[in-house]
Order: C-alpha cells, then sequence, then structure tokens
C-alpha cells in the first residue's frame, strides 16, 4: 500500500497523507451483507450523553465480517477487496463454492482471484483460517479466538499480526504486537498472515475537518472551564488546577479502570511493555 502526500496548497493538504487504496478493487458494500449502523451521537437509550466528544460523522453502514470462519471445507475464491469504514483494515467479498458471499479481513499478500478455506486440515496458507494447533511455530496469524466458536477477537487492526512462539499441553503461546506473551487454547481458530492497510498508521489527517468526518467533536480542557462545569474550572487569571487531573465528576483521570479477570489475565505469560511494539 502506498501513502499519497499532497502538495500544500491550503494548510489542510501541508500535512496530510492518505493511502492510495492501491489494494480495492471495488467501491460500493455488497448489499446482502451490510446493515444499517444508526447515528447516536454518544447518547444511550435515555438519551444521556454517556461517551462525550462524539457526534456528526459521515454516514456509513455496517459490513458484516465473518469472524468465525466456521464454514469448514468449502472452498471460496476472493471476487473483490472494499474498503470499510468502520475499521482500519481493508476488507475481502469471498464467494464459496455453494454460491453463499460472506466478508472477512484482508490479509496482507491476498488478491482477487486467490482462494481461501477453513476448518482443520486446511493448507497453511495467507487467508486460510484452522485451530492453532495446526499452524506450525513461528507462523504470523490474525483474527484469533478467545474462545471456541466464539470468533476472532484479537488481532483484527490494520497491520496486527501475532507469532505462534510455543505449543505445551493444551495451550498454545503467542506473542503480541504489543509485545506481550499470552497463551490461548489450541483448539482456537486463527487465520494465517498479516492484516493488510499495513502503511494504516502512516496516515495523517491534515485537518480538524477530517476528525469531524468521523464523529470525534473537540476536546475541551477542564483549567478553561468555569467551576460549575469542572473540578479544575475558574480561577484568577490562567491557573494550572491546582489538584491532580480529575474528570467532571471529580473521578481521577490516568487511573486504570480494568477490573483483573482471571480466566483472562492468568494466561498471560509476559506483559506488554509500555511504549514499545515488535511492529
Amino acid at each position: 500500500m502506498a501513502i499519497k502526500q499532497f502538495k500544500p496548497m491550503t494548510p489542510g493538504t501541508r500535512f496530510r497523507a492518505i493511502s492510495e487504496s492501491l489494494e480495492v478493487t471495488r467501491k460500493g458494500p455488497e448489499k446482502s451483507l451490510v446493515e444499517a449502523l444508526p447515528q447516536k451521537g454518544g447518547r444511550n437509550h435515555h438519551g444521556h450523553i454517556t461517551m462525550r466528544r462524539r457526534g456528526g460523522r459521515h454516514k456509513r453502514k455496517y459490513r458484516v465480517i465473518d469472524f468465525k470462519r466456521n464454514k469448514f471445507g468449502v472452498p471460496a475464491r476472493v471476487i473483490a477487496i472494499e474498503y470499510d469504514p468502520n475499521r482500519s483494515a481493508n476488507i475481502a467479498l469471498v464467494e464459496y463454492n455453494d454460491g453463499e458471499r460472506r466478508y472477512i479481513l484482508h490479509p496482507a499478500g491476498l488478491e482477487v482471484g486467490h482462494s481461501v478455506v477453513s476448518g482443520p486440515g486446511s493448507d497453511v496458507r495467507t487467508g486460510n483460517a484452522m485451530p492453532l494447533s495446526e499452524i506450525p511455530l513461528g507462523t504470523t496469524v490474525h483474527n484469533i479466538e478467545l474462545r471456541s466458536g466464539a470468533g476472532g477477537k484479537m488481532a483484527r487492526s490494520a497491520g496486527a499480526g501475532v507469532q505462534i512462539v510455543a505449543k505445551e499441553g493444551q495451550f498454545v503461546t503467542l506473542r503480541m504486537p504489543s509485545s506481550e506473551m499470552r497463551m490461548v487454547r489450541r483448539e482456537c481458530m486463527a487465520t494465517v498472515g498479516q492484516v493488510g492497510n499495513i502503511d494504516h498508521n502512516k496516515q495523517s489527517v491534515g485537518k480538524a475537518g477530517a476528525n469531524r468526518w468521523r464523529g470525534k467533536r473537540p476536546k475541551v480542557r477542564g483549567v478553561v472551564m468555569n467551576p460549575v462545569d469542572h473540578p479544575l474550572g475558574g480561577g484568577e487569571g490562567r491557573s494550572s488546577g491546582g489538584r491532580h487531573p480529575v474528570s467532571p465528576w471529580g473521578l481521577k483521570d490516568g487511573v486504570k479502570t480494568r477490573k483483573a479477570k482471571k480466566a483472562s489475565t492468568r494466561l498471560i505469560v509476559r506483559g506488554r511493555k509500555r511504549g514499545k511494539a515488535t511492529q
């Protein structure tokens, strides 16, 4: 994938860099595989804002992705590679021999006309899905299940790839893009290859309006608000707040809120290294 740079004709194009989408072969989605994606503006069913700074994005539809890859033993041919506005990775439209069509995540190197298949006994080729126990050590995989049959949960974003480093008993040890090492049960499915659109992280929106297209609204600092609006607001002249950063409701910012889940945390062999990644 190539990155397109713009000439600085305007302030918005001076630093803009977008994907040329050379891999994409089709513009419109498959109508039978799209669903409505209503705009909620960060509001819940009561109409209350529960997620701030969201709203005003461009209209789009949700593409139904086959994360389970549970059509075992039936070959499928890639008939198109498409852009998906709901994720950083591109998606591939595949048609099975029985005529059914599904979307899958597009792995790097998979092209129109290639064939893919899923299930035990499949060849170890890019785009094929199979249990982790059948994939050789050192292979890069993506779209990995955490529970057998539940569908892929890990390594689904653009450029993501997980390496299989060990097999012992009922578990397979994986090296995540964050350098975290974790174990997953050997019967869980994974797709061979690295997720495509590898240069996604090299893109630059170039202007604030491009984030508004994506539904991201401006963020205002608490220290410039009035006391009625934020605990850090107010003061004579410029003020740094005078206390630790907090939310508008007085909860500390920057504090980890994830509760350790024993079923998941116990399978982490080595935690991630903050600020470093293998890719």
